[in-house]
């Protein structure tokens, strides 16, 4: 297998944490090739792509890619365009990522806008999928049919769900509940073929199991997802500051937390690695700003897995078939 390409200076905890979750990658057997500057210290014996730029995290992202041609990110799609990587994986820029991506790799033929896919965790349950989380902040009907498609190939491979619910993220459960997008949405959704369609969703069904996949335009996915992440934290902020706040409570915390704990690794985003850029012709992983070296370690995994299950060459034939 070709090499995943990882950009050294993406994410707020760049190079450091970065580099070691790709050592720790490739002690895994992932083959890794990093993006960097050419007198990157820790490489080791890893592979170097060189790069003498980066786009930095508050970098206008159209503008970052197209100024900056020789950038760790842009560096990083073209080696994936040229067949000397098989993915590329980042957590630099969300928005320039995604340009990166769709500039040198291009769209899936029949694929109208890529989307982003992200897990959403359910306790007890495989996560959820929810797309589009912010790569098109305005959509169309008939693309958010596709983000159903693609999200329903991807649900498929990553976590195992052999038919995949998907429902649609609106204001009511009812057919006629939402705006004139949902409800064009919602008539082209329940006859698309290949699609099993349960009807709209709200958003208390995030986290729930009504359904696997969750459609909406990349401006609701991304206030949603980023609330979700801000409630997570401000209740188990809470909860383990309860924990501490009276020393006759230290014994009931301890009893808790083996249960806790598992609770925790499901719930953050490291656990996932990143969000998977679907519909673009190669394997784009968008991993959070923040991610340290478990997060960097699960995202390799996660691309690794894509290549072997060549989730591109399915989205591609299944785009074929519905333009023949």
């Amino acid at each position: 297998m070709l090499p995943i390409a990882l950009d050294a200076m993406g994410g707020d905890r760049a190079p450091g944490d970065i580099l070691a979750g790709a050592h720790a990658a490739a002690a895994l057997g992932i083959p890794v090739v990093l993006v960097g500057p050419p007198d990157l210290d820790g490489c080791g014996d890893l592979a170097l792509i060189p790069a003498s730029e980066v786009i930095a995290m508050d970098d206008d992202a159209a503008q970052g890619v197209r100024r900056k041609k020789d950038s760790t990110l842009v560096r990083a799609a073209e080696a994936v365009r040229d067949g000397k990587a098989s993915a590329m994986v980042s957590a630099g820029n969300t928005g320039a990522t995604m340009a990166s991506a769709l500039l040198r790799m291009g769209r899936i033929r029949g694929v109208n806008r890529p989307a982003i896919a992200t897990p959403i965790p359910v306790p007890g349950h495989q996560p959820n999928i929810l797309l589009d989380a912010g790569a098109n902040a305005e959509v169309s009907a008939d693309w958010l049919v596709q983000f159903a498609q693609m999200g329903s190939i991807y649900a498929r491979h990553r976590f195992g769900i052999e038919s995949p619910k998907v429902g649609l993220l609106s204001i009511g459960e009812e057919p006629g509940k939402g705006d004139s997008l949902r409800k064009e949405a919602y008539e082209l959704l329940s006859t698309a073929s290949g699609i099993d369609f349960v009807g709209n969703v709200e958003g208390r069904d995030l986290m729930q199991k009504t359904a696997d996949v969750i459609v909406t335009d990349g401006f609701t996915g991304n206030v949603a997802l980023k609330t979700l992440e801000g409630g997570m934290k401000v209740v188990f902020h809470a909860l383990f500051t309860a924990f501490g706040s009276e020393p006759h409570y230290k014994e009931h915390a301890d009893a808790l937390l083996p249960a806790l704990l598992p609770l925790l690794s499901q719930m953050s985003p490291d656990t996932y690695g990143g969000a998977v850029l679907l519909g673009v012709d190669g394997i784009c992983i968008i991993s959070h700003g923040s991610s340290g070296e478990t997060a960097i370690v699960n995202a390799m995994k996660l691309a690794d897995e894509l290549v072997k299950a060549d989730i591109v060459g399915e989205i591609r034939a299944a785009f074929a078939k519905s333009t023949d």
